[in-house]
């Protein structure tokens, strides 16, 4: 039994001996293998002209005599000044795709003549410029434009421009880190982490400088007007964190 108590007793006094050496140790001090690192984050910023604009195109039905509803320009005639326009641009067939279809009945005496239903299609158009736009419908008859309007805008290297951003907001860290070291005497070591913070995509939506109902106006085909179209650019920024070691 007195054995069992001397070893129990022994044990007891090593662990006090370890927590009081612990205990002992001044607060902030570095461990030996202990690596002096310093912390920072770099921003970078770039803004770039967007070269693909997506409009939405809506083209209705309509009467040239709309008095008596006589001499009915259908949809598919629209459709294919439309598509001719497109194609005499340069642009490819890819760039024109429907977006939307539907109708509405026109109502001119209800006792003397039936309700017509006069139909509607929005297409969705990409061009590289906004003067494209205004060429493209200056070919297509004036009347059977409804509206065209701005939907997004893009750029067909963005993902290129994305990554440059992130090198130099990488970059951008490191000389952060390097000039903080060597403001207290220090230099900056091999990097021990890296981190993306957040990124940020502005698209802003394009104003319209004029309503577009001036297109409706009668244009020769040959003479474009100017674009009527203005807008920003498209802005990318990224933040990247990184640890350094300190030499």
């Amino acid at each position: 039994m007195k054995q069992i108590i001397t070893v129990a007793t022994t044990a007891l006094a090593a662990l006090s001996f370890l927590f009081t050496n612990v205990s002992a140790q001044p607060a902030g001090m570095m461990t030996p293998n202990e690596t002096r690192k310093i912390e920072v984050t770099g921003f970078s910023e770039m803004e770039i002209t967007p070269d693909e604009l997506y409009f939405t195109v809506s083209l209705r039905e309509y009467f040239k005599d709309e008095k008596n509803q006589k001499d009915k320009v259908l949809i598919s005639t629209l459709e294919k000044q439309l598509t001719k326009a497109v194609t005499e641009a340069g642009l490819a067939k890819e760039n024109l795709t429907v977006s939307g279809l539907g109708g509405y009945q026109q109502h001119w005496d209800k006792n003397k003549k039936p309700a017509t239903f006069l139909e509607n299609k929005q297409y969705q158009l990409k061009v590289e410029r906004a003067d494209k736009l205004d060429g493209i419908l200056s070919k297509v008859d004036s009347r059977g434009i409804l509206y065209a309007n701005m939907s997004r805008m893009d750029h067909s290297q963005k993902e290129e421009f994305k990554r440059q951003v992130k090198i130099n907001a990488l970059k951008a860290a490191k000389e952060k880190a390097t000039y903080l070291l060597e403001a207290i005497g220090e230099k900056v070591g091999g990097v021990l982490e890296i981190r993306e913070l957040e990124d940020n995509y502005s698209y802003p939506v394009p104003m319209y400088k004029s309503n577009m109902r001036m297109m409706a106006m009668e244009a020769s085909a040959d003479a474009a007007p100017d674009s009527e179209v203005d807008y920003q650019k498209i802005k990318i920024s990224y933040r990247m964190q990184a640890v350094f070691e300190i030499k």
